[in-house]
């Protein structure tokens, strides 16, 4: 049976504004909200040491929040230079541990540019630097995922994930379906747009969003489609694909929520998925779960 559970990126602006300042305040909190998960940020960099995402994950636990962790933006496994190759890793590492501090088993991390060479170059890069990783890191219970992204020039497409994901039992999918609407359809793939005419508009009906479940599951298994991290938020998106995190608020934006509700019930999954909206991720995740049980009949 589909039970999803429905989780924030970071703190939104309601948490400060009712007067929390510290992250591990966030897991009561969000349990107050009724909210399930909590990705921590760590984009740009470890501000906090060792005792204070410790503290997080202790309260994670008593409050029942699910935990995971975004990845330095900086994680280039495709970069055309090697030391930024080789320093990824030794990111990766770090975050591994970090997320063994915050009790969480998912890291997320960015696959990197391909756009200065090819994208069958930049594949074999990021494959090569993975290969290296798991040579260092032996074996891990913490789900090293990659993220689809949102501009063109990117690696990260579906498939592209869903390739470097064969290549380890250790690597999941990340999917994030505002950055696969930015990017569009192309005719090698319904989600792969990487050319440079105007893209978008990837999710309008329900069995949209279903193809994307279908293509984890026919490429990597069921398990991985069944228990897939998400990220969602509606963006503003140029030719080039992502421009800006938007809210539900917002009026003209995509894509919409609604769909991916119906199709995890019809597909029976149960994804974590995390709300990455400007600000107002609380309210989103919160909207979202809403309607989800509401479809369910459980509320």
């Amino acid at each position: 049976m589909s039970n999803a559970k429905f989780g924030v990126a970071g703190s939104s602006d309601s948490f400060f504004a009712s007067g929390k300042k510290h992250t591990h305040e966030a897991p009561a909190w969000l349990a107050e909200q009724g909210i399930d998960a909590y990705e921590y940020q760590a984009g740009r960099g470890f501000m906090a040491g060792e005792a204070s995402m410790r503290r997080v994950g202790d309260e994670a636990r008593a409050n029942g929040i699910l935990m995971s962790l975004h990845a330095p933006y900086f994680i280039s496994l495709s970069s055309v230079e090697l030391e930024k190759r080789l320093n990824s890793i030794e990111y990766i590492k770090k975050s591994l541990w970090a997320a063994e501090c915050l009790s969480a088993d998912t890291i997320v991390v960015h696959t990197g540019s391909a756009a200065k060479i090819s994208r069958e170059q930049a594949m074999e890069y990021a494959a090569d630097t993975l290969y290296k990783l798991f040579e260092d890191i032996g074996d891990t219970n913490i789900r090293i995922g990659l993220e689809t992204m949102g501009k063109l020039n990117q690696l990260g497409t579906l498939s592209e994930v869903l390739t470097l994901c064969k290549l380890d039992k250790r690597l999941y999918p990340v999917v994030d379906f505002g950055h696969l609407n930015c990017r569009g359809r192309s005719e090698s793939g319904v989600f792969d747009g990487i050319s440079d005419t105007p893209t978008g508009g990837v999710f309008a009906s329900v069995d949209d969003y279903r193809a994307v479940f279908d293509k984890i599951a026919n490429t990597l298994g069921d398990s991985y489609a069944d228990t897939l991290h998400c990220h969602f938020s509606k963006i503003e998106y140029t030719k080039q694909g992502e421009k800006r995190h938007v809210n539900f608020a917002d009026d003209g934006f995509e894509p919409p929520f609604e769909p991916l509700m119906e199709a995890i019930i019809k597909e029976n999954v149960s994804p974590r998925i995390i709300s990455e909206s400007a600000g107002m991720q609380s309210e989103d995740a919160a909207a979202m779960k809403a309607y989800y049980l509401k479809l369910k009949g459980e509320v």
